[in-house]
């Protein structure tokens, strides 16, 4: 099957887990954020379930900050082959996932912060994102969520998209309808002509905008940014009273 037909969801996925934490350090003196537990489960694992269920098969997950207990914890996973990919280094979110070019292949593959939470609407947000790759007019496809609707998040949002879902950056001292969600596809063309050193993934988001080949899909369920212990309380309030309604009735 050629990677630019239409629909064809990726089979791999790189997981975002490396970062410190900073913003959570009384939880993460001696716990890597991924591994914080939201619902009864770690963030990490809620990731890779989501993953798994939207039929990727590769996972591959690059670690840094107390390394040794995600590699350690993934041990158990039998769902999905796990790669690991150990940065000496700090990469940020660009160089991270160029580091881990040899393990993702040649086709598009998932990129998923490790820090978020995705509740699924409707329809499931992974396989939807699956579903509107086209490549042959994308370069990479976000996922794209409410700015004034997400939990544990203050900012001014990233992005506006135009009916075919082409997408923009947010106008200066403006705030933009929607922020990234922390999950995307690539095509791994978007690299060519990078090398591995420390870079965020927006410098790659610029250089599919510049092409015309940036888009965007809006979430259609809850999104929650665990990057702070008051997103992480934010979110772990919202799950309690949403069970807590399942069961009384």
């Amino acid at each position: 099957m050629s990677d630019t037909q239409a629909g064809l969801r990726p089979k791999t996925a790189m997981v975002l887990a490396a970062g410190l934490g900073l913003r959570m350090r009384a939880i993460t003196e001696k716990k890597p954020k991924p591994l914080i537990q939201v619902a009864g489960r770690p963030l990490l694992d809620h990731c890779l379930d989501r993953l798994a269920d939207a039929g990727v098969e590769r996972a591959v997950v690059n670690i840094h900050y107390l390394g040794d207990q995600i590699r350690r914890h993934l041990q158990t996973r039998k769902d999905l082959e796990i790669i690991i990919s150990e940065e000496p280094y700090l990469l940020d979110t660009g160089g991270g996932a160029l580091a881990a070019r040899q393990y993702l292949g040649e086709k598009p593959f998932y990129v998923v912060n490790s820090d978020i939470l995705l509740l699924d609407g409707p329809s499931k947000a992974l396989g939807r994102l699956g579903d509107a790759w086209r490549g042959e007019i994308m370069d990479a496809i976000l996922l794209l969520h409410s700015t004034v609707e997400a939990y544990g998040y203050k900012g001014c949002g990233d992005f506006l998209i135009d009916p075919i879902g082409l997408l923009k950056r947010r106008p200066e001292r403006e705030v933009a309808p929607f922020l990234f969600c922390g999950v995307q596809i690539f095509h791994p063309r978007l690299f060519e002509d990078r090398h591995v050193e420390a870079f965020s993934l927006n410098v790659l988001f610029d250089r599919a905008i510049v092409t015309g080949r940036l888009y965007g899909i809006v979430n259609d369920g809850e999104w929650f940014h665990i990057g702070t212990p008051e997103g992480l309380s934010q979110a772990e309030g919202y799950l309690n009273q949403k069970f807590a309604g399942r069961r009384r009735r």
